[in-house]
């Protein structure tokens, strides 16, 4: 069972990296033995559960991952890097500052915990700002209101019931395919094998332009001050990364928080834009109703965190 998280990912051609990260890429995308896209996030997770089950556990990995999700488009490779020791240094990062020293302990020896964190340090004395930059946001639990806004709802693809893991990896690169042509990807799969997914694929040029005009009308109409901090960093994030590039929502373990027909009938891309054009043409009562129908929708899942 993958853990109950969603991502925010984006992809960045080929040409966005130096010449021998550019050899590297294209030798790791014809290997054999790399994870491939349908089984790729198990992978991540059996690595991050092998290090915290060991004796001692292990906060950060002691090399970078050589691992990436890849998209192909017509000739056109994109890579999306999977940062694991730097995603797992920031990711404890948060945990230390968010948890009680003494129930610190309790998941990870005090001399271990020092040595990440003096790791990490070292790391961004020699880095600075730029080696902090990650191509995947993690949320837990639920997906926040800011990582819908990039979307459209006809760049939604829904699996279920799963199909075999070359189906899956086609039907995906398909959704990408047809987000660079700006065709429409609102298309549900249903095949007997086990697995399912809902996610949304965009272009960089997409995802910015809708982000800025979300943030035009919910400044110029007072909006929620929460989200609006919410959506400029997204639109400071997705500010650093080649402009040809992609940038994809996956549901992950979500999916198992809902059953079938929740995830048919979640729309929230949709149910979110039609809330901000409600907003900005004045029509106060239909943006409400938009915007609450999504908030009460991942508020419902994100309690089920603390539910025994």
């Amino acid at each position: 069972m993958l853990p109950y998280a969603a991502y925010l990912r984006v992809y960045e051609p080929l040409t966005a990296f130096s010449p021998p990260e550019r050899v590297s890429w294209e030798t790791y995308a014809g290997a054999r033995d790399r994870p491939r896209r349908a089984t790729a996030l198990h992978a991540e997770h059996g690595e991050a559960v092998a290090r915290l089950l060991g004796v001692p556990p292990i906060p950060a990995p002691p090399h970078e991952s050589p691992n990436a999700y890849l998209r192909r488009v017509e000739d056109m490779l994109y890579v999306c890097p999977w940062q694991s020791r730097l995603r797992s240094w920031l990711a404890f990062s948060r945990f230390r500052g968010a948890t009680p020293a003494r129930l610190v302990e309790r998941f990870v020896p005090i001399s271990i915990a020092e040595q990440t964190a003096d790791d990490f340090d070292r790391f961004k004395r020699r880095g600075g700002s730029a080696a902090l930059r990650t191509h995947i946001r993690t949320s837990t639990w639920h997906i926040p209101v800011s990582w819908f806004v990039p979307f459209d709802g006809n760049e939604r693809w829904l699996v279920l019931n799963g199909g075999p893991a070359a189906e899956s990896t086609a039907a995906e690169d398909s959704a990408a395919g047809d987000a660079v042509t700006g065709g429409s990807t609102a298309k549900t799969s249903a095949t007997s094998a086990g697995g399912r997914n809902l996610l949304y694929v965009t272009t960089m040029a997409h995802a910015r332009r809708r982000t800025a005009r979300a943030l035009q009308i919910i400044r110029r109409h007072g909006g929620d001050a929460g989200v609006t901090v919410e959506v400029e960093d997204v639109a400071r994030w997705l500010e650093e990364f080649h402009p040809h590039s992609l940038v994809e929502l996956d549901y992950g373990g979500i999916v198992h928080l809902m059953d079938d027909r929740r995830l048919q009938a979640d729309q929230s891309v949709s149910e979110l834009a039609a809330a901000l054009t409600g907003l900005e043409t004045g029509q106060e009562e239909l943006a409400f109703a938009m915007y609450q129908r999504v908030i009460l929708r991942w508020r419902s899942i994100q309690l089920l965190e603390s539910a025994n």
